[in-house]
């Protein structure tokens, strides 16, 4: 089987679906806009057919003369690589490019922003969604939050395939830590962007510090937000006891998950939520705000915390009762581990997909 996956290299998500699929036998060519921090892509069944030279800029902006060099130039490679399916994943730019190509069998995997957002800018932007979801073989959504904006937008039938993780490599393992024994470590794994609220949480751990001070914050991840997040922790006094890693390879990861005690995702929305799901498999009890994907995945109090958007009372209680309650810490942290390995296996959802794939190859 030969898939070729449109497709950002700079995204950890691409690089799990390359990387499962060439693991599995597949000849996946990687088609990308953007470029990959680092070279992960070096396996024998991944052939990188397009990647530019350099990242692109802040604000990802393209052009409607880029997208149709995008189209000219996918055309060619479609016919040297020759693939069995063309796969996008994002259903705006990747998926336009990918609908004016002409290629079928055609996938489209909605990501989140691309279905929840994207729509609400114009009736333009709804068309060109539309547009390209008509062009679409098949359409899949990561989450059933994804699936019901997708609904708004055209009436197809969608494939729900969580996008989940490696059980065996996010699991519960002594690590080399950054912090001491006598530690308790709360951290973020999110892009520092004003959408998910990292801020809040800084508040929240300089509220509980003075009352605690065994607390340490770890905020892993790169973006816009950066610099206003340093100058938010001194002036807060918490820069002492926070530590910012920047971005991170993928597969460093599970080894941070493993250096916390709570992780904390409180965005404004969020379409899924892996982050919550890795660290849950690592059995790390989780807070999450009260929306879209995330309470899909934390969908009881008995596999994790849920707080309303922006509201740091509720953040630095949810982080409190864990930090005082070893009762209800350990429970949560079973329980959380058993749920993701129950619905969100990694291996049966890359499994889904193939079969996806081999239902549209037999048609």
């Amino acid at each position: 089987m030969r898939i070729l996956l449109l497709s950002d290299t700079h995204s950890e998500h691409t690089e799990k679906w390359a990387l499962g699929l060439a693991n599995n036998g597949i000849e996946v060519g990687l088609f990308s806009f953007n470029k990959s921090s680092y070279p992960w892509y070096n396996h024998k069944n991944i052939h990188v057919l397009f990647e530019p030279t350099e990242q692109i800029d802040a604000d990802g902006n393209f052009t409607k003369v880029s997208y149709l060099a995008y189209v000219f130039r996918l055309k060619r490679k479609i016919k040297s690589f020759k693939p069995d399916i063309l796969h996008a994943h994002y259903a705006t730019s990747y998926g336009l490019v990918g609908a004016l190509s002409g290629f079928h069998p055609f996938v489209i995997s909605a990501w989140g922003t691309d279905v929840m957002k994207f729509p609400e800018k114009n009736t333009i932007a709804k068309s060109i969604l539309q547009f390209n979801f008509r062009k679409a073989d098949l359409i899949c959504a990561t989450s059933y939050t994804i699936e019901q904006f997708i609904s708004q937008v055209i009436a197809k039938p969608v494939s729900v395939i969580p996008f989940g993780i490696d059980i065996e490599d996010f699991t519960p393992k002594k690590t080399r830590s950054l912090f001491s024994e006598t530690d308790f470590v709360i951290g973020s794994i999110k892009p520092l962007e004003s959408l998910y609220n990292i801020d809040i949480l800084i508040k929240a751990f300089a509220r509980l510090l003075p009352k605690y001070p065994i607390l340490k914050l770890i905020i892993i991840g790169a973006g816009h937000a950066e610099k206003q997040l340093h100058e938010l922790s001194e002036r807060l006094e918490v820069a002492d006891r926070t530590i910012f890693t920047g971005r991170i390879p993928f597969s460093e990861i599970s080894t941070y998950y493993n250096m916390l005690h709570v992780l904390v995702n409180i965005s404004q929305y969020e379409s899924f939520g892996v982050s919550v799901v890795e660290a849950m498999a690592c059995e790390k009890p989780v807070i999450v705000t009260n929306v879209g994907g995330l309470k899909e995945i934390v969908n009881s109090d008995a596999v994790g915390l849920k707080v309303e958007v922006g509201d740091v009372d509720q953040t630095a209680a949810a982080i409190e009762k864990l930090l005082t309650d070893k009762k209800l810490y350990n429970e949560i942290a079973v329980n959380a581990r058993q749920h993701v390995a129950k619905k969100y296996n990694w291996e049966n959802n890359l499994q889904q997909m193939i079969t996806e794939y081999n239902k549209l190859i037999k048609k």
